[in-house]
């Protein structure tokens, strides 16, 4: 039951998030789940997608360097305390938890310098905001 997820390390500078997803885009990848990790000078973008072996190729022709490896996906159930449960239970047995990152269907955070702006220039795009309140309900 494991999922193969892409590593992809970038240097943190602008632009290098939207080239990967760009070159996934071109090849007909549909990212399923994503995180960015990042420090003053380099990141890593985390992705799970449709396709592995596909996503793979394209982001190494696209010049990127990758890494594949194995995780967990987990649909977890939607109560408070749902996902505290199940990382306890993977604690309380010993086992390291590295990282954890979402994929809610199509739902993304992104965190900008600048919100006001990064919303104006969204407003218009085919996308939409979503507000704290719908977070709430979902």
């Amino acid at each position: 039951m494991n999922v193969k997820q892409l590593s992809v390390f970038i240097e943190n500078k602008a632009g290098r998030v939207s080239e990967i997803t760009g070159v996934l885009g071109e090849a007909g990848i549909n990212i399923r789940g994503f995180s960015v990790s990042d420090t003053a000078e380099y990141g890593i973008v985390r992705l799970v997608v449709d396709d592995p072996e596909k996503g793979l190729t394209a982001l190494q022709t696209g010049g990127f360097t990758v890494k594949v490896s194995d995780v967990i996906c987990l649909n977890l159930p939607d109560h408070p305390g749902g996902l505290a449960g199940v990382l306890k239970t993977v604690a309380d047995a010993g086992v390291n938890i590295e990282y954890v990152y979402s994929l809610i269907s199509t739902y993304v955070v992104i965190n900008v310098a600048d919100i006001d702006s990064a919303v104006s220039l969204l407003e218009g795009q085919p996308v939409v905001l979503v507000s704290q309140e719908e977070i709430a309900r979902i």
